[in-house]
């Protein structure tokens, strides 16, 4: 087999190797234990806004009750303040568990190597084992400060979503909801699509820096046999590969993000139509009409990021 190719799965992620790496976890399952309480408190925080927005219109705005108004403002700063600071402590304290666990994983890795035979060296290309050992493992670092734990607090954002949405406004929440089918379709689509692009880029950098790491290492004996032409000829037609197999994942998102941002105004659009019908026969009120827009926001937010943490937990 190839050493510069990477190991393909079909899966979403290996559950056996997630949970090898979640021993690593271990010495630091106190932070990792806060960072779920932070990643809860993040998604409740996230849904209460609207919640509290459409109070201050409904009730407050309506009843022309300033004081109300006011405190109901102080309750929204104070709601904004709390979410900055746990999203601060979520973010710090995710990167600062991914970086140790990362740390322990390429001292683990770094003695393995140091006990293999001379002739696993000779028939593996120093600079695949480069790649492997710097790049690959620090992509691990995302998959817990970027990948799982935002998954999870992602997935629980929209858990609470739809509990408050539906306890609102079962209608409007149906109006919303209405294309979430192609959405998840189109990022489904785009999941497939991104990792077959992520190898392609992991075996571009492979194959990169084998070439270079060789080359560098042996460059008296290429400039001996006068061979700098056909050696640079081979480095352009590695890195112009490197080049394509990002281009190709930059066009997939470039096709992405636009289609599911169509598909959120799209709902916000059909949102605004019905509520409107409803504000004429005064059936729903201008608050619900409101939150049910920051709901859609929020909701469809995650949606398009998950598809971003498949394939971080893929490629970690």
């Amino acid at each position: 087999m190839d050493p510069t190719s990477a190991t393909k799965t079909g899966q979403v992620f290996d559950w056996q190797v997630l949970r090898r790496l979640l021993t690593y976890v271990q010495p630091y399952r106190g932070v990792f234990i806060g960072l779920i309480g932070l990643t809860v408190a993040a998604a409740v925080l996230g849904t209460v806004r609207p919640a509290l927005i459409q109070r201050m219109v409904d009730v407050d705005i309506t009843n022309n009750d300033w004081a109300g108004l006011n405190r109901s403002t102080v309750w929204l700063l104070l709601l904004l303040v709390a979410n900055t600071l746990v999203s601060y402590l979520q973010t710090y304290y995710g990167g600062w568990l991914g970086q140790y666990i990362v740390r322990d994983i390429r001292t683990d890795l770094y003695r393995h190597l140091l006990s293999l035979k001379l002739s696993f060296f000779d028939r593996t290309p120093i600079g695949v084992l480069v790649t492997r050992n710097i790049s690959d493992v620090e992509t691990l670092s995302d998959v817990f400060s970027e990948g799982l734990a935002a998954m999870v607090g992602d997935l629980l954002q929209i858990a609470f979503l739809m509990i408050f949405m539906f306890w609102t406004n079962w209608q409007l929440a149906l109006i919303s909801l209405s294309v979430i089918p192609p959405l998840l379709f189109s990022t489904y689509v785009f999941k497939e699509k991104v990792k077959g692009s992520f190898q392609e880029v992991r075996n571009a950098v492979a194959k990169l820096n084998s070439f270079v790491q060789e080359h560098l290492t042996g460059m008296n004996v290429v400039q001996i046999f006068n061979n700098e032409d056909r050696e640079f000829k081979k480095f352009a037609a590695i890195n112009q590969e490197h080049t394509r197999a990002n281009i190709k994942s930059v066009l997939y998102y470039s096709i992405y993000f636009p289609v599911a941002e169509v598909l959120g105004a799209i709902g916000v659009g059909l949102l605004v139509w019905y509520a409107a019908q409803g504000q004429i026969e005064c059936t729903i009120s201008k608050g619900a009409l409101i939150a049910f827009i920051m709901y859609n926001s929020l909701f469809f937010r995650p949606i398009r990021q998950i598809a971003d943490r498949f394939n971080t937990l893929q490629l970690g």
